[in-house]
């Protein structure tokens, strides 16, 4: 618990300094480095963002969709690294990167399973569900989904989440750390609500695969 505290300080503090340096644009960088390797909390980056650069820089509250523009830019490039790594790389490369960076291969697993089971609507509505979020790229990679289809499903999702969690740090201002409380505290209804989405979805796309039967007439007439 000390070195997770002691870790949270330190991307703290790397954070402040990258965001009077380089604003928004920081923002995007940082989010690209957590999408890539899921090791900075999102909540921290955004909920900062939503404090520091909005908040109390006393700007419109219509800043935080030009501030979630950047922060869901810098998630798709994230995320398409770990995507293009599990397309190109396979199996192995994405083993010896888990492994790398520490995470568990049975999350990945998981998520494998999930992707298989629900497809492009996991890419989006993952992308709202912390846990699955930063690791639904993996799957999409191995599995060579189109990436026309994984670059706008995962935009999608990411603008969501971001304008989210930034609105939700320019709300609180100075309490911006609440962020993760609240979040933590929500977890199960977005699961709940991601689950739903997700059964919606594949309800829909199986009644728009059915095939079309048209009746075809024959004429008795004919020889």
């Amino acid at each position: 618990m000390e070195l997770l505290n002691s870790l949270e300080t330190y991307i703290l503090a790397a954070a402040l300094s990258i965001y009077i340096a380089w604003g928004w644009f920081g923002v995007a960088a940082l989010l690209t480095f957590e999408n890539a390797t899921g090791i900075i909390p999102s909540e921290i980056i955004l909920g900062l963002a939503g404090w520091m650069l909005i908040s109390e820089q006393q700007l419109p509250p219509s800043m935080i969709f030009l501030g979630g523009l950047f922060a869901s830019i810098g998630s798709v490039l994230g995320a398409s690294i770990a995507y293009w790594v599990a397309r190109l790389g396979g199996r192995p490369l994405v083993n010896k990167f888990a492994k790398w960076m520490r995470i568990d291969q049975k999350h990945i697993t998981h998520s494998e399973k999930q992707f298989q089971r629900w497809g492009t609507g996991l890419v989006l509505v993952g992308r709202l569900m912390p846990g699955i979020r930063t690791l639904i790229s993996i799957p999409a990679g191995l599995a060579r989904m189109p990436y026309s289809t994984f670059l706008i499903a995962t935009f999608i999702g990411a603008y969501i989440w971001c304008i989210l969690l930034i609105g939700a740090g320019y709300l609180l201002g100075n309490e911006w750390t609440l962020v993760s409380v609240y979040l933590k505290q929500i977890l199960p209804y977005l699961f709940v609500g991601g689950t739903f989405a997700l059964m919606l979805y594949f309800v829909f796309k199986q009644k728009t695969l059915k095939p079309i039967l048209i009746p075809i007439q024959v004429d008795e007439g004919q020889d």
